[in-house]
């Protein structure tokens, strides 16, 4: 395979790409917006992994620099999935001294704990803190913005 490049920050991002996939493809993000897409996206630390300039690989961060970070919408496209980029991507984030000094980092999966859980998540240490508004498909309410 060749070589898998690195990238951070909107601008380098696909967001055509990353919107079609969150669109078509995510469990959690069916019939997204762009315009919700591009919006998150603009708040967010992003991160792509590219293969011979294309975007394959996709995830964010929603965090504060300081205190939390809420790891969403990774993926790694279905025929580059298998070749580590997910590894590459999640050790690329907690590298940066940013995320050492974070005293929680959350996400939510349905599929993937196995890889989460090499790189130090856990089940939650009190579930009964974690209070929450849910409130799925609340995305599909919002075409455009």
């Amino acid at each position: 395979m060749p070589e898998v490049i690195i990238k951070t920050g909107k601008e380098n991002m696909d967001v055509k790409m990353i919107h079609r996939f969150l669109k078509e493809e995510s469990y959690w993000a069916k019939d997204i917006s762009y315009a919700l897409v591009d919006h998150s996206l603009t708040h967010s630390f992003c991160i792509g992994a590219f293969v011979n300039g294309e975007q394959v690989g996709f995830g964010r961060v929603i965090t504060d620099y300081y205190t939390f970070g809420w790891f969403a919408d990774f993926f790694v496209l279905s025929e580059y999935r298998e070749k580590g980029i997910s590894k590459k991507m999640l050790s690329h984030i907690l590298e940066q001294p940013w995320s050492k000094r974070l005293r929680r980092k959350m996400l939510n999966t349905s599929d993937a704990h196995g890889l989460y859980r090499q790189f130090q998540f856990i089940d939650l240490a009190n579930p009964s803190y974690i209070l929450e508004v849910y409130n799925p498909n609340v995305h599909l309410q919002y075409k455009e913005e």
